[in-house]
């Protein structure tokens, strides 16, 4: 009996050395100072932004110093801040064991350039308005034309179709929107005028033009041809 209660006395003596040094370290982790954050960007390979704009805003958020206590931070209004740059699609803020800040950005994906009038931006991938960047300038479709059509849920699809397609993603350039809402695309190495007609049966309509131009290739006639009409699903009709 009596070693039992030796045995308790030890159990909670060990217990209460275990919750001191925790709440000890929780204290001293709480009071810790913030060092220099570090930026990584997703999909480095389009750098619209650098890592050294995102250590500027978060500077900004953190009234111009890093040296901040963790226990003075509030890392949800860190990554609202972020989240709210216009080139950026999402972001993840944490505090890591040694005490720094750490930044995982996400930049918003453009699918298409738009010229309208004197103003110039992105379509990102979910269809909003992107800035155009002073670091980089990506290689997308350029749609003009009557751009208030642009915003269509099925424009954006028919852009998203480019832009997941390794082929149309290298072989369209040009997107003119006409004010019946059809389109009417340009083709990279070749001069004729691609009919897309409505945004509708998109994928057939590419799967027949993806066929054609095969075909034609191989026949080495594409440099004749003035138009390529794909508003019939069932036929590619071909003007010179």
């Amino acid at each position: 009996m009596r070693k039992n209660w030796v045995l308790n006395i030890q159990l909670l003596a060990i217990f209460g050395v275990v919750v001191f040094l925790y709440a000890f370290a929780s204290g001293r982790n709480q009071k810790r100072e913030i060092t220099k954050p570090e930026v990584e960007i997703v999909d480095n390979n389009n750098p619209f932004l650098t890592p050294e704009m995102v250590n500027n805003l978060l500077k900004e958020k953190m009234r111009g110093s890093f040296s901040v206590a963790k226990e003075d931070l509030d890392l949800r209004i860190i990554e609202e801040a972020i989240n709210n740059h216009k080139l950026v699609d999402s972001s993840e803020v944490y505090v890591s064991v040694d005490g720094r800040l750490k930044a995982i950005v996400t930049q918003k994906t453009p699918i298409a350039r738009v010229f309208d009038h004197n103003d110039t931006y992105y379509i990102d991938y979910k269809g909003g308005k992107m800035p155009l960047s002073g670091n980089y300038s990506a290689r997308v479709p350029l749609v003009y034309g009557s751009i208030t059509n642009s915003y269509s849920k099925e424009i954006v699809g028919l852009l998203r179709l480019i832009h997941d397609d390794e082929f149309l993603k290298k072989n369209i350039i040009g997107l003119q929107i006409k004010t019946d809402g059809s389109v009417v695309m340009k083709n990279r190495n070749y001069s004729y005028d691609i009919n897309f007609g409505r945004t509708i049966h998109m994928e057939r309509k590419f799967n027949n033009y993806k066929a054609f131009f095969q075909k034609a290739v191989q026949d080495t006639v594409l440099d004749a041809y003035k138009t390529i009409n794909l508003k019939f699903i069932k036929q590619v009709v071909c003007t010179k």
